[in-house]
């Protein structure tokens, strides 16, 4: 069973940083690609950034790019998400996923395992 547990979320002031972490159990880390997701109050769960299983790849939602940088180590079953230049509108609850085939996809569906989030508040 795949279990993913984030943490290192919290209470920051606009302009400030993060890093998130997730780490996985119950499946072969270093075969799956990861993702992040966050879903802010009232809003749908949304894409942030996927990074495939070697680490040589990665893709970011426009709204983040050159802001969040996603990252893996495989040998500690853990991906991570520093966040820099936080905007207020980046509060949100955020989760990790676990997507088996590796391939990239913006789609939450594609994804299994889903953490207990962790909440990033940005006040301005």
């Amino acid at each position: 069973q795949v279990q993913l547990v984030e943490s290192g979320g919290g209470s920051v002031q606009a302009g400030g940083s993060l890093r998130l972490s997730c780490t996985a159990s119950g499946l072969t880390f270093s075969s799956y690609g990861m993702g992040w997701f966050r879903q802010a109050p009232g809003k749908e769960r949304g894409f942030v950034a996927f990074i495939k299983w070697s680490g040589d790849t990665t893709y970011y939602a426009d709204s983040v790019k050159g802001r969040f940088t996603i990252s893996r180590d495989n040998a500690k079953n853990t991906v991570y998400l520093e966040m820099n230049s936080l905007k207020p509108e980046d509060t949100a609850v955020y989760y990790c996923a676990a997507n088996p085939s590796g391939a990239y996809y913006a789609t939450p569906g594609r994804y299994t395992g889903w953490g207990q989030g962790t909440q990033v508040t940005v006040s301005s």
